[in-house]
């Protein structure tokens, strides 16, 4: 189970690790399109969409139909429901750290305020 959760996590932040496939995503989520039509609104060859495009799907983000000549894409039915878990437990762990980090700089704060106030 752990490492499929892994697997699965590596592949989530791979697909969306890239400006161009977050941006499809972004896409997809106003309307369905074809690959045709993202790599003219992306500026890029066919190829490098299709590309784009299967590392997407291959995360779960994408499904694609292919009728005829045109491949549309859509949204897939995947949800960010582990990613977001497993970003909330390091910002749970962060916000931790910095609280204590908080505390620590006052602390100090008071014993410097304390020390001048002493010496003069």
């Amino acid at each position: 189970m752990v490492q499929y959760a892994r697997t699965h996590l590596d592949a989530s932040f791979a697909a969306l690790s890239d400006a161009t496939r977050r941006g499809v995503l972004e896409q997809l989520g106003r309307a369905d399109a074809s690959i045709t039509e993202l790599a003219e609104k992306f500026h890029m060859t066919l190829t490098g969409m299709k590309k784009h495009v299967g590392v997407l799907e291959q995360a779960g983000f994408v499904t694609t139909e292919k009728v005829g000549r045109v491949r549309t894409c859509k949204l897939g039915l995947r949800e960010l429901e582990a990613e977001a878990a497993w970003i909330e437990r390091y910002r749970q762990l962060w916000d931790a750290r910095f609280n204590e980090l908080d505390k620590v700089v006052e602390e100090l704060k008071r014993m410097e305020q304390a020390d001048g106030r002493t010496k003069t």
